[in-house]
């Protein structure tokens, strides 16, 4: 039942009870009873007298007049367990709204309300916790789509796993030379404010605390008292000052585990030493040599870490051979190194705007494992013989050597694809090696988009589902690394080429080693969507005109697909594609075990019963893991996994930093759009609302795919009122200027003005007024 035994109880901290900002409105609205219990609990911390730097009132010796409980034993939280008295899950605590914070209920309805730091019970966003269920008690929490339902609420007895770092950036803001402890902020307002000792803060902060207002710090909790509202840590270092971006950038690259620090030498030992380097010929005869194809990478154009290459040939019967080519990284990373723990630990490549955090050292991810062009490499092989409609008739997979003749960016292949019957020349391409001709690397561009296609037709009729979310690119002054524009990334055929033959190999590649390891295989799953959330999103849209069969994955994506033609106004398929990831849970590395139902390794969006990930080894540790079970289960290498146990805890630490580089990944593109308007002033965009709260709007910009929320009190509104049609969120608004009246639903076009805050690098939403007719 356990995940991992909490240490003592008084070494877990969560957020501090600090007032929750309150939003002014014409006509306030009344709080639930326990809304107002647990606000009542908070204790201010807010420092009086002169400017930022009052001393507090002895913040070391402050007490809770009402504590925090004590965790439970263990005992009792494991017959609880068992009785189903508790749950145990992620806690996840709402960033724009600090005092909701939500367990996933196990049974699949609404999620469990923690109401308030009370209720937390100093556990901190993505610990595992237990949770007591209390009543069930009207839905306060605003932006929950439920809202004035009947909703379960809770509060943590236990702490199973501190799952988050405990480490965080923020301000000093205040000091008590008599206790000698310092107040620090963190810029996360789910977090505790922290007393650190002054003995960690800069020599000069005492004399002039002043000076370092903006200056960006790193601390670390180490504990939080049960009956203070002040958790205790130590000051780690300073970053440098706030709103810079190398600063900013290591500050939530360190709160977030991720680590960027040099490879240690006893990593860079096991690396081969005789450069340049040189496959063996004793290798080589091991292997299937393909270096005589015409083999070719496609990738953005600043890629460095070149995973994959391909070729396709046609035979003599009109079909196809064509191989995925993916680079051996298991020959170089061998289990139980020291390199192999580095890259078990750092589980992921972090892919930030300005740079890329490497999972393995650069020797290895940008040239001996690369698969760049007019260069032998080692590879991980799967080739097939297949029809031009994709029909597979044999599959072979295993170790080769190939050398890829060029390196084509995405927008070459684009090119190709577009200007099919255009009479091409060497110079329109990157270098080509060894001889092959420009018309051939053509025609193979052109027969595999011609099998993905096909390819892509059968995986949707067979039910897969695709939800893209915008991402947003940026280009940088190569001077100054600051950012002179952004666009969001558009997938086009080229991009949709690779990932369908990369879909294809790392299924084939599932198969194999599932049917080799049935007990322990790292595979890849995807459950279905919260059929509560899902339900929620169905009547919302069934209330303001759309109706979508949500029945399976396929009856979802053929609904999106058909709605794109017939959308009334431009961005509605945009905010259903952001609506219908809200239900969307995430994929999952896992192990296989004996005597467990198959169908819960079932890929939803994939719509395939089997998946794994094989491609993409360079960057990804289950990749390697995978690459080994492979081998062994071809008799070409020893590797036991390690067993099931062993392949569980690479699955989870793996989810875990793949959740953390995701997360890492969109604070950069935040951190660099917040630089973008800052260096444009102030820009007016086009939105729609894709959600209404009882004092707030969501609002996803178009031509960004960002979500902003502009509220009530900053609109210059003479009033304005909230209600509930059915399952429809309105928002009545009464606007000072002109005296126009509005009415805010989803799907609900708007102008939005983003404008840069004062501290450091923030930016504000604010909703313009409608223009009156």
């Amino acid at each position: 039942i356990f995940v991992q035994k909490t240490q003592k109880e008084d070494n877990f901290m969560s957020k501090q009870g600090a007032d929750e900002a309150s939003l002014k409105k014409s006509k306030p609205k009344k709080a639930s009873a326990i809304k107002q219990e647990a606000a009542g609990a908070q204790t201010k911390t807010k420092a009086k007298g002169k400017g930022s730097r009052a001393k507090p009132k002895r913040a070391a010796n402050r007490t809770l007049d009402e504590p925090y409980d004590s965790y439970l034993s263990d005992d009792v939280v494991s017959d609880g367990l068992k009785r189903k008295k508790f749950i145990q899950g992620v806690l996840r605590i709402n960033p724009k709204k600090y005092q909701d914070a939500f367990v996933p209920n196990p049974d699949g309805g609404s999620d469990i309300y923690l109401c308030g730091t009370r209720m937390r019970n100093r556990a901190l966003n993505g610990d595992i916790v237990v949770v007591d269920i209390l009543e069930k008690t009207p839905n306060d929490a605003g932006d929950a789509p439920d809202r004035g339902t009947l909703q379960r609420t809770g509060k943590v007895v236990y702490i199973l796993e501190k799952k988050h770092t405990r480490a965080t950036t923020g301000f000093l803001k205040a000091y008590d030379k008599a206790d000698n402890t310092a107040i620090f902020s963190p810029i996360d307002h789910r977090l505790p404010r922290l007393l650190v000792p002054l003995a960690d803060c800069p020599q000069d902060y005492l004399k002039s605390p002043a000076r370092f207002d903006k200056t960006l710090f790193v601390a670390r909790i180490t504990d939080w008292p049960f009956n203070s509202p002040f958790a205790r840590g130590r000051l780690a270092r300073s970053l440098g000052e706030a709103g810079e971006i190398e600063p900013e950038t290591e500050g939530f690259l360190l709160e977030n585990g991720i680590d960027f620090s040099d490879f240690s030498q006893e990593v860079l030992d096991c690396l081969p030493k005789n450069l340049p380097w040189k496959i063996p010929q004793e290798e080589i005869d091991k292997r299937r040599d393909f270096r005589r194809e015409c083999i070719f990478t496609i990738d953005p154009s600043t890629a460095r870490d070149l995973d994959d290459a391909l070729h396709c040939k046609e035979l003599p019967d009109d079909t196809f051979e064509v191989g995925v080519h993916i680079a051996d990284v298991s020959h170089f990373v061998r289990c139980g190194t020291t390199l192999d723990e580095a890259a078990f630990a750092r589980a992921t490549s972090v892919y930030l705007v300005q740079k890329v955090v490497p999972m393995l050292p650069r020797l290895l991810c940008e040239e001996l494992c690369s698969l760049n062009p007019n260069e032998d490499r080692l590879a991980f092989s799967v080739v097939w013989k297949m029809s031009r409609e994709g029909k597979i008739s044999s599959e072979w997979m295993g170790r080769t050597v190939i050398r890829s003749c060029v390196k084509m960016a995405y927008g070459d292949a684009q090119q190709i694809i577009e200007n099919s019957v255009k009479a091409w020349d060497t110079a329109d391409l990157p270098p080509i090696s060894d001889g092959h001709s420009i018309s051939n690397i053509v025609q193979s561009v052109l027969n595999l988009n011609k099998i993905a296609v096909e390819l892509r037709r059968a995986r949707q009729d067979a039910g897969a589902l695709r939800l893209d979310q915008p991402k947003l690119t940026f280009t940088l002054n190569p001077e100054t690394g600051m950012p002179n524009g952004c666009v969001v990334y558009e997938q086009k055929e080229s991009n949709k080429l690779i990932e369908e033959f990369m879909l294809l190999a790392n299924t084939s590649v599932a198969k194999a080693v599932y049917t080799a390891f049935p007990h322990d295989a790292l595979l890849r799953r995807h459950a279905k969507p919260d059929e509560k959330v899902l339900d929620d999103v169905t009547k919302l849209c069934s209330g303001n005109g759309i109706k979508m069969d949500t029945s399976s994955s396929g009856a979802l994506q053929a609904f999106l697909a058909g709605y794109r033609d017939r959308e009334r106004v431009p961005g509605e398929t945009q905010i259903l594609t952001s609506l219908l990831t809200r239900p969307m849970k995430l994929a999952e590395y896992f192990c296989t075990s004996s005597g467990e139902d198959e169908k819960k390794y079932w890929h939803y969006a994939l719509s395939i019963p089997l998946y794994t990930h094989f491609t993409s080894p360079i960057r990804r540790y289950p990749d390697v893991v995978v690459h080994r079970l492979l081998a062994a289960s071809l008799g070409i290498d020893d590797f036991s996994g390690g067993g099931a146990d062993r392949i569980g805890k690479i699955a989870l630490h793996c989810n875990d930093m793949r959740s953390a580089a995701k997360r890492v990944q969109e604070m950069s593109s935040e951190l660099f759009f917040s630089v973008f308007i800052k260096e444009c002033g102030s820009i007016v965009e086009e939105g729609m609302v894709c959600g209404v709260l009882d004092k707030a709007a969501d609002v996803l910009l178009l031509r960004f795919g960002i979500t902003v929320r502009v509220y009530c009190e900053q609109m210059g509104l003479d009033a304005w009122e909230y209600k509930k049609v059915g399952y429809k969120s309105v928002l009545n608004l009464n606007w000072k200027k002109g005296g126009v009246s509005q009415v805010l639903t989803v799907f609900v076009p708007v102008h939005v003005t983003i404008e840069t805050k004062e501290d450091g690098l923030k930016y504000a939403a604010f909703l313009n007024p409608p223009v009156s007719s």
